[in-house]
């Protein structure tokens, strides 16, 4: 893990002077419910699609995964160096553990997405209320923060 760590790391620095938030693919971890791996690939510069793999606390112990289209909306927030989007989206999530057998559920996504300016890393926050349409219908909520590190 800590060689992982280190590679990351000095990819960071060799890339430094890139601004590639906005194309490419970014991978990174998400904190929250649930907590996991994250990943973001850009289809153009206003939309992307992310995903998650991840382990759910909720009702015992779960894997989760799940699926967003995002689009992006640069204007919202100004600031002098560095770029914040605000993002909204929908998607899915599949849901499989310890109490259930599976579940299927509607995400609907939306968050804040900082820039940083100097190397090619993003710091998300988002919240996803879920409509789970399988084996019943049920209300839930996903939430978390997270980055990404983007290879072009």
């Amino acid at each position: 893990m800590k060689r992982i760590v280190l590679v990351l790391a000095l990819a960071g620095v060799c890339t430094a002077l890139t601004h590639a938030q906005n194309k490419g693919f970014g991978v990174g971890i998400i904190l929250g419910e649930p907590t996991g791996l994250s990943g973001k690939y850009w289809l153009s510069n206003r939309t992307a699609v992310d995903a998650g793999l991840a382990w759910s606390f909720v009702r015992g112990s779960s894997l989760h995964i799940h699926g967003d289209y995002l689009w992006h909306i640069f204007d919202a927030l100004k600031a002098e160096d560095e770029t914040i989007p605000l993002y909204v989206g929908l998607g899915g999530r599949l849901k499989f553990g310890d109490r259930d057998n599976g579940r299927f559920g509607v995400r609907v996504v939306g968050g804040i997405d900082f820039m940083v300016y100097t190397v090619p890393l993003d710091i998300f926050l988002e919240i996803a209320p879920i409509m789970d349409l399988v084996p019943a219908t049920q209300l839930g909520l996903n939430g978390g923060i997270g980055a990404r590190f983007f290879f072009e």
